[in-house]
């Protein structure tokens, strides 16, 4: 028996996903009667930020199966943090989830910071399980590395942190958020 061989590339997937996300985005905001300028901005920044995590964290995808695929590549799996990360990787994990504050607070209205950084740690944690799984299953391609997690948490922070600072401006607050104070929920 031969291993079953699987290349899931990026770019066919990454942007029908993006285009169709856009459309759903505009027709769910259209059926909740919430369809303004703003929120559909909003809407389809935070479309486009879900397919660029997706891409930068599972895209392209090489999969393998069956018996003849081997062990997997267990090396791939770090589950103890190093001081050894490449900060290249490090500085490109923490930027990756600055935006989460500012698309949570404007598509959601999620403003408390224990509640955006354990939705930015659980978001990365989600990712990291599902590197680990697949590098164990189907011979996944991607690292599955507890320097990701920190690193993606702290990066949610520091979006936490600059978000605050540029709502402190009125002109800022005024342009990005709608003047109902209803649909911000913090905590």
């Amino acid at each position: 028996m031969r291993a079953e061989q699987l290349e899931v590339p990026a770019l066919p997937v990454l942007l029908p996903l993006g285009g169709v996300l856009m459309v759903v985005s505009y027709l769910w905001l259209r059926r909740r009667g919430r369809l303004t300028t703003r929120r559909l901005v909003a809407a389809w920044l935070l479309s486009w930020y879900a397919v660029a995590v997706l891409g930068a964290t599972m895209l392209p995808m090489h999969l393998a199966w069956g018996p003849e695929a081997g062990p997997p590549e267990t090396y791939r799996i770090l589950l103890v943090p190093t001081l050894s990360m490449r900060r290249r990787d490090f500085v490109l994990n923490t930027m990756m989830t600055l935006p989460l504050a500012a698309l949570l607070h404007l598509n959601f209205g999620i403003t408390g910071k224990l509640r955006v950084v354990r939705i930015g740690f659980l978001l990365s944690l989600g990712i990291e399980v599902t590197q680990f799984v697949m590098i164990l299953t189907v011979h996944g391609n991607r690292w599955s590395d507890v320097n990701d997690l920190l690193s993606n948490t702290i990066g949610t922070i520091f979006g936490y942190v600059a978000w605050q600072r540029l709502m402190r401006s009125e002109r800022f607050r005024g342009a990005v958020t709608d003047a109902d104070p209803a649909t911000v929920r913090s905590g």
